[in-house]
C-alpha cells in the first residue's frame, strides 16, 4: 500500500510539474502565427542564381522550362525552396511533396517562418 502511495505522488508531481511546460509550449507556438510569403517554388541550386536560365542552358538535359529544370535539380539531390524575386530571399520549406506539386510556379506560401525554414501549412498557384 505504501509503494502505491509513493507511485501516485510521484505522478501527480510530474503531472504538475509538466502543466506550466506545455503552457509554455502553447503559448510559443502563438507567439509565432502564420504569415504569408509569395514567390517562386524553386530549386535551393537555381535559387542562389535567382533563375533556372544558367543551369538550363549549361545542361541542356535540363529541359527548357522552369517546372522541368526545378524538378531535375531536386532528383539531383537539390531541395524545394521558395524564392522570393523581390527580396532576393530563399525560404526553405519543410514539406517537400507539396513544393514539388508547384516546382517553378509562382505561389502564395501560407506558414511559420523559423531560422528561414518554413513550416508550411498550405501552398496555392498564382499563375
Amino acid at each position: 500500500m505504501k509503494n502505491r502511495a509513493v507511485l501516485i505522488t510521484v505522478l501527480l508531481c510530474a503531472m504538475f510539474q509538466a502543466v506550466p511546460l506545455l503552457a509554455g509550449e502553447q503559448k510559443a507556438s502563438n507567439d509565432n502565427p502564420p504569415q504569408v510569403f509569395t514567390g517562386e517554388i524553386m530549386d535551393s541550386l537555381c535559387a542562389k542564381d535567382g533563375t533556372h536560365e544558367k543551369m538550363m542552358d549549361e545542361m541542356k538535359s535540363m529541359g527548357r522550362d522552369k517546372n522541368t529544370c526545378a524538378v531535375k535539380c531536386a532528383q539531383l539531390g537539390a531541395q524545394y525552396v521558395l524564392y522570393d524575386a523581390a527580396k532576393k530571399e530563399i525560404y526553405n520549406l519543410d514539406d517537400q511533396q507539396k513544393a514539388e506539386t508547384f516546382a517553378g510556379r509562382r505561389v502564395r506560401v501560407s506558414g511559420t517562418l523559423k531560422k528561414n525554414k518554413l513550416k508550411v501549412e498550405t501552398i496555392t498557384g498564382l499563375d
